[in-house]
């Protein structure tokens, strides 16, 4: 078993005023040779945008880009014709492919909005881009883990092209967990949203993350009151 702790106060962090952002992998200015992805896990950035500011136009190709949006509205549109309005419950795929231009700007005129944006290497390079919008079902996540993405499409949640699973947790009792990897080549990168967990004797707060890693299975003592993203990746690809 490898494991790694990432915590929060040690993220990459630039405030632009209309984007305060935290990277916990290099990103834009922020750069650090020996923390570069997590296996397939490429970028895991948690922005918060101004009211009525956002992401102008621009492209991705070859990635798969997961949006997972923690409170507010946050709007996409896309050259394949997507609009839509993604809100906290709800998760965003999109596969970049070949090449897709996107925007991503915050809806309200009064509020931030807080997402995550996360990047996934694919397992396929050059695929016809696609889009998908799902809602979280609430009872599948409540003290549990439910099943938010795989590679998969006929599975419970959205899908991309890798080998990957991403899992969520809200938790209002304090519960041990036992997780078992679906693929034991994979690791698990744990980010910790609300509340504390710990693992390995490694206690997680608010923002922490842990990597773990060459197991089939971990153990996990979660408090009361916790939301956690738990995403199994490769770690060779």
């Amino acid at each position: 078993m490898k494991t790694t702790f990432h915590p929060a106060n040690k993220r990459g962090h630039a405030n632009h005023g209309w984007l305060n952002t935290h990277h916990s992998f290099s990103f834009a200015s922020y750069f650090d040779p020996n923390n570069m992805n997590f296996g397939a896990l490429r970028v895991l950035n948690d922005d918060v945008v101004a009211p009525n500011m956002g992401f102008g136009t621009h492209p991705h190709e070859n990635m798969e880009i997961i949006s997972i949006p923690l409170s507010g509205d946050l709007e996409h549109q896309d050259n394949m014709g997507n609009k839509s309005i993604i809100k906290s419950g709800e998760i965003q795929v999109m596969s970049g492919g070949t090449g897709v231009q996107h925007s991503e700007k915050n809806k309200n005129a009064d509020l931030p909005v807080n997402f995550l944006q996360i990047w996934v290497f694919p397992n396929k390079k050059n695929v016809q881009p696609r889009y998908d919008q799902q809602k979280i079902d609430p009872e599948k996540v409540h003290n549990q883990f439910g099943q938010i993405l795989s590679p998969n499409p006929d599975d419970d949640g959205v899908w991309i092209h890798q080998n990957a699973w991403f899992y969520l947790g809200r938790f209002d009792e304090t519960l041990q967990k036992n997780f078992n990897l679906k693929d034991t080549k994979n690791g698990v990168y744990v980010f910790i949203l609300k509340g504390k967990a710990q693992i390995e004797n490694q206690v997680l707060n608010q923002k922490d993350a842990f990597g773990i890693w060459e197991t089939e299975e971990f153990q996990m003592h979660i408090e009361a009151k916790s939301e956690i993203l738990m995403m199994e990746v490769p770690m060779d690809f």
